[in-house]
C-alpha cells in the first residue's frame, strides 16, 4: 500500500514538473494563505492568487506572477456583497463555503476546481497547467467535461454552442466579417457553460486581446488567455442561465429605461443630403402610413467630415431642418466619429489642443491616424477631463435638436490600419498602452456621449448608438452589428449575434435591417423587415453607392408586408416597453436565445433551430430564408399557438410551416399574457384608452410585469411610473391584477381581455369584484395597414373572446 501511495505521489510530481517547462511556468505551490474580510491571499512558490468572495454566488479570481497592481476595471461597477462563509482545511486542499457553491483549493499545486453545495463538480481547472504563463501572456486552462457546451462570449460569429471553437476579443473594423472571422467590433468575455443539468458563468476582466479555445484543436481543456496584464476572472454559478444573467448584469450594470420612441423604426442611409432629401424621406413615411420613429444623418452631414459641424450648403439651417422633423414625430440622430481632424482653426480641434486631451506617443507628440476628415487626433476617452471636453461638444448638438448619437468608427479604426501598441492611454490617471485600452476605447466613447447628452437634454433621456464596446457598454448605449451584408447568410448570422449578445448582458442591440452592403433583393428584404420587427432596435440602413432600401424602394410587396410587420411592433409596444423595464432591473434580454430557458433539450443547439429565439418572455421567433416557403420548425415543450391562425401546437417535435414571403413563423407560448395598444405611426401619437391584454390558454401559472412612465424623461426614478403585476392561473381558473406601484396613472383607462383558446362555455361565469362580465365573440387582425392602397400581408383574421373593463389602480381578480 505504501508504494502505491509512493509511486502516486511521484506520478503527481512528475506531471507537476512537465508543466514547469522553460516556456510555460503555472501558479506554484501553496506557501501561505490569510483571510481577510472577504478575501483569501494566497502565496504560492510561482505567483500569487487572490480570491474574493463577492457574492453566495460570484467568487473572483485573481493571479498575478508577481505583486498586484492597484486594478482599474470599466466593467465591475459594483463592490463586493457582504456575506457570510465558510473556510476549512485538509492536508491537500482548503475549501470555500458560501450558501450557493463550494470552491476547492488544491495547495499542491494551487488549482481552482467549483462545486454545488451537493458536492457536484461544476468546472476546474486542469491539474498540470492551471493558470499558467507564457511570456507575458497569461492563461487559465479549465478541464472540458463530458457534454459540456458553451454560448455567449457576446458579439462573434459561428454557432449557437461554441464547443470546439475559438474566438478573439480585439475590437476590429471588420466590414467584410463572415462566419469565420475571429475578432468583430466588440469584446464581451463572458461565456455560460453548461453540463449535466448545471450552468455556470465565467466573466474575464481584462481588456487586452483576449483568446478563448473552447476545445478547439484538442480534446483536454478550455482556455482563456490574455496578452498581458493579470488573470482576473468571476466565476458564477446560479442554478438556471436566467440567474448567471442577472449575477452577471450585477456586476457590470444594467441598462436604463431608453427613451420609447428609440424602440419604434429606425431609417438610416449612408447618406441622406441635402436637408430636402432628409425631409422628404421622413415625410413619405408618413404619406404611406408607415410607422417610425428615428431617421439619421451620416457623415455627409458634416463639413468636410469634421466632427460637430455642419456643411452650410446641405444643412444651412440645420435647428429648422430638425424642428420640421419633430413636428412630423422623428427624432433625429446624427453620426459622430472620434477623429477630430489636425486643422489649424477647426474650433475643435485647437480646443482639444488647449485642453491637452487627445491620445499620446510616449514621448508627448499626439498621435495621428488618418480617417475620414484625413489625418486626426482622438481624445482619450480614459481621461476624465476629455470625457468631459467630449460632453461639451457633444451639447452642441442637443442644443440643436439633435436626441439620438451614433458613435461609429470607435475601435479605432484607422482604414484598417494597425494602431500602435506602444500608445498611451491616461486609464483614470494610472497609464497604460493602447494593448490594455484598445477594447475599452468605444465603450469610453459611449460613455462619454452619454453623459454629455443627459447633461444637456434637460431631463430627456438621449439613445446613443455604439460599433464598438467592451463588457458594461449596455450601462451607455445600444450596439449594432457593424457592416454586415446582403444575403441570407449574413441576416441568419445577425439573428445569432443579437442572441449571443443577449446571453451576454447586452439587451440593446440590432442589424442594419436589409445589410449595409450589397443589394437585397425585395423577397430577402421582406423577410428581414419581418425578422427586424422583433430585434429589439430595428433599423434600416444601406451604404453608399447601393440601391435606396426604404420600404417603398423595394416594390410594392416588400412596402406592404414591411408596413405591416412595423406596424405590429407598434401594436407591442407595451408588451416591449414592459419587456425593457424587466432587462433594466434583472438583465434578461429582450431576443432571448433558446439556451435561456430550454439548455437541457438538444435539440435547440441543432444548427437546424439554432436561430430560433424568444422575443421577450413568449413569442417565439422562427426566422426564415428569403426563398423558403416551409420552413422546419421545432418548438420546445409545452403548449404553443400559432400567432397568426391560434392553431396549438404540442412541443418537442419538429414542425413543417408553411411561411410564404409575408408570413414568418411565429408562435406564442401557452400561459402567455401579452399587453397591447391600437395601432399608432409614431410613438408621439396617443395610442387611445384601451390597453389589450392578450392571454393564452395554457396549463401551469404565469405572470408579467406590466411597466408604463412617460416614455421620455428621467421622472421614473424617483417613483414616477405605473407599474403591476398580471398573472394567469389556469388551476384556480383567475386572472390578477395587483395594486399598482409608482405614482404615475395609466394613460389607458379601458382594459380589454382577449383570450386565444379558450372555450366560450368555461368563461361564461366571469366576473370582477362580484360582478359578471359579459363575455362576447370577436374577430381580430393584428398585422393590418392604415394605408388605403394596401392589399398584401399575412390574413391572421380570427375569431376570439373578448371582455372589458375599467382600468384602475386598485387589485383586480377576474375568477371564471
Amino acid at each position: 500500500m505504501i508504494k502505491i501511495v509512493v509511486l502516486l505521489f511521484c506520478l503527481v510530481c512528475f506531471q507537476v514538473l512537465k508543466s514547469q517547462s522553460p516556456l510555460n511556468k503555472s501558479l506554484g505551490n501553496c506557501v501561505s494563505l490569510k483571510t481577510e474580510n472577504q478575501e483569501l491571499f494566497i502565496e504560492t512558490d510561482f505567483g500569487k492568487a487572490r480570491v474574493i468572495v463577492y457574492t453566495p454566488s460570484v467568487i473572483r479570481i485573481r493571479v498575478e506572477k508577481n505583486e498586484f497592481l492597484k486594478q482599474n476595471s470599466y466593467a465591475v461597477f459594483s463592490v463586493p456583497e457582504k456575506c457570510s462563509f465558510k473556510v476549512t482545511e485538509t492536508d491537500i486542499e482548503y475549501a470555500v463555503q458560501t450558501d450557493s457553491v463550494m470552491l476547492k483549493i488544491n495547495k499542491k499545486p494551487v488549482r481552482f476546481s467549483f462545486y454545488t453545495k451537493e458536492g457536484k463538480l461544476i468546472n476546474q481547472d486542469d491539474a498540470a497547467f492551471g493558470t499558467s504563463w507564457l511570456g507575458d501572456e497569461v492563461c487559465t486552462y479549465k478541464k472540458l467535461l463530458d457534454g459540456e457546451r458553451f454560448v455567449g462570449l457576446g458579439e462573434h460569429t459561428g454557432n449557437l454552442d461554441r464547443r470546439g471553437e475559438t474566438y478573439i476579443n480585439f475590437n476590429t473594423d471588420n466590414p467584410g466579417y463572415n462566419e469565420g472571422s475571429k475578432s468583430l467590433y466588440a469584446s464581451i468575455p463572458f461565456y455560460i457553460g453548461l453540463h449535466n443539468g448545471l450552468c455556470y458563468g465565467i466573466f474575464l476582466d481584462n481588456s487586452s486581446r483576449t483568446t478563448f479555445n473552447f476545445g478547439a484543436g484538442n480534446n483536454r481543456f478550455a482556455s482563456f488567455t490574455a496578452d498581458c496584464g493579470e488573470m482576473d476572472y468571476y466565476f458564477i454559478y446560479r442554478s438556471d442561465v436566467k440567474g448567471l444573467i442577472e449575477s452577471y448584469t450585477g456586476l457590470t450594470g444594467r441598462m436604463p429605461m431608453p427613451p420609447l420612441w428609440s424602440l419604434g423604426y429606425q431609417q438610416c442611409r449612408y447618406s441622406y443630403f441635402p436637408d430636402a432629401d432628409l425631409l422628404s424621406t421622413a415625410l413619405k413615411f408618413r404619406e404611406r402610413n408607415i410607422p417610425a420613429d428615428m431617421i439619421y444623418l451620416d457623415i455627409h452631414y458634416m463639413d468636410h467630415f469634421k466632427l460637430f459641424t455642419w456643411d452650410s450648403q446641405r444643412f444651412p439651417n440645420p435647428e429648422q431642418t430638425i424642428r420640421q422633423l419633430k413636428q412630423e414625430g422623428f427624432h433625429t440622430a446624427v453620426i459622430i466619429d472620434p477623429g477630430v481632424k489636425v486643422e489649424q482653426g477647426y474650433a475643435t480641434y485647437q480646443d482639444g489642443l488647449k485642453n491637452d486631451i487627445f491620445v499620446k506617443y510616449p514621448d508627448g507628440e499626439n498621435y495621428q491616424g488618418q480617417v475620414w476628415p484625413g489625418w486626426c487626433n482622438f481624445p482619450d476617452f480614459t481621461m476624465p477631463k476629455a470625457r468631459e471636453w467630449w460632453g461639451k461638444w457633444v451639447s452642441i448638438y442637443a442644443n440643436q435638436g439633435v436626441t439620438g448619437f451614433w458613435n461609429d468608427m470607435n475601435e479605432i479604426a484607422a482604414w484598417g490600419q494597425d494602431v500602435p501598441k506602444l500608445l498611451e492611454f491616461n486609464w483614470e490617471g494610472k497609464k497604460t498602452s493602447y494593448s490594455e485600452a484598445k477594447n475599452v476605447y468605444g465603450m469610453q466613447m459611449a460613455r462619454s456621449t452619454y453623459e454629455g447628452a443627459k447633461k444637456s437634454l434637460d431631463n430627456k433621456r438621449p439613445f446613443v448608438l455604439t460599433r464598438s464596446g467592451y463588457a458594461g457598454l449596455q450601462r451607455y448605449t445600444a450596439i449594432w452589428t457593424g457592416d454586415n451584408q446582403s444575403y441570407d447568410g449574413h441576416m441568419m448570422l445577425g439573428v445569432r449575434l443579437l442572441s449571443s449578445m443577449g446571453l451576454s448582458g447586452i439587451s440593446f442591440c440590432g442589424m442594419d435591417i436589409g445589410g449595409f452592403g450589397g443589394n437585397p433583393t425585395q423577397e430577402l428584404y421582406t423577410r428581414w423587415m419581418e425578422i427586424g420587427a422583433f430585434s429589439p432596435m430595428f433599423r434600416g440602413h444601406t451604404a453608399i453607392y447601393t440601391p435606396r432600401t426604404e420600404p417603398w424602394a423595394m416594390g410594392e410587396i416588400a412596402e406592404d408586408v414591411a408596413r405591416r410587420y412595423i406596424g405590429f411592433r407598434y401594436q407591442l409596444m407595451p408588451y416591449l416597453y414592459s419587456s425593457f423595464f424587466e432587462s433594466t432591473q434583472n438583465g434578461l434580454p429582450i431576443v432571448r436565445s433558446l439556451a435561456i430557458d430550454y439548455n437541457s433539450n438538444p435539440e435547440i443547439f441543432n444548427t437546424e433551430y439554432q436561430q430560433q429565439f424568444l422575443f421577450g418572455q413568449s413569442i417565439l421567433v422562427a426566422p426564415a430564408q428569403s426563398k423558403q416557403s416551409i420552413t422546419k420548425v421545432y418548438l420546445p415543450q409545452g403548449k404553443w399557438y400559432d400567432l397568426f391562425t391560434d392553431k396549438l401546437y404540442s412541443g418537442n417535435e419538429p414542425l413543417f410551416i408553411e411561411s410564404p414571403i409575408e408570413k414568418l413563423p411565429l408562435f406564442v407560448k401557452g400561459g402567455a399574457i401579452i399587453p397591447m395598444q391600437k395601432l399608432i405611426e409614431t410613438t408621439a401619437l396617443n395610442p387611445g384608452d384601451t390597453l389589450f391584454i392578450h392571454v393564452f390558454s395554457g396549463d401551469s401559472k404565469s405572470s408579467f410585469v406590466y411597466y408604463e412612465d412617460d416614455g421620455n424623461s428621467y421622472d421614473y426614478q424617483q417613483g414616477k411610473y405605473y407599474k403591476r403585476t398580471i398573472s394567469y392561473n389556469p388551476v384556480d381558473r383567475e386572472i390578477n391584477f395587483s395594486e399598482k406601484n409608482g405614482s404615475n396613472p395609466s394613460c389607458f383607462t379601458v382594459v380589454t381581455l382577449v383570450f386565444h383558446g379558450f372555450i366560450k362555455d368555461e368563461l361564461k361565469n366571469m366576473s370582477v369584484l362580484k360582478s359578471k362580465l359579459k363575455v362576447e365573440s370577436s374577430k381580430i387582425r393584428l398585422f393590418k395597414s392604415n394605408f388605403k392602397f394596401a392589399d398584401y400581408g399575412p390574413d391572421d383574421t380570427r375569431e376570439v373572446l373578448v371582455t372589458s373593463f375599467s382600468n384602475n389602480d386598485q387589485s383586480i381578480s377576474l375568477k371564471w
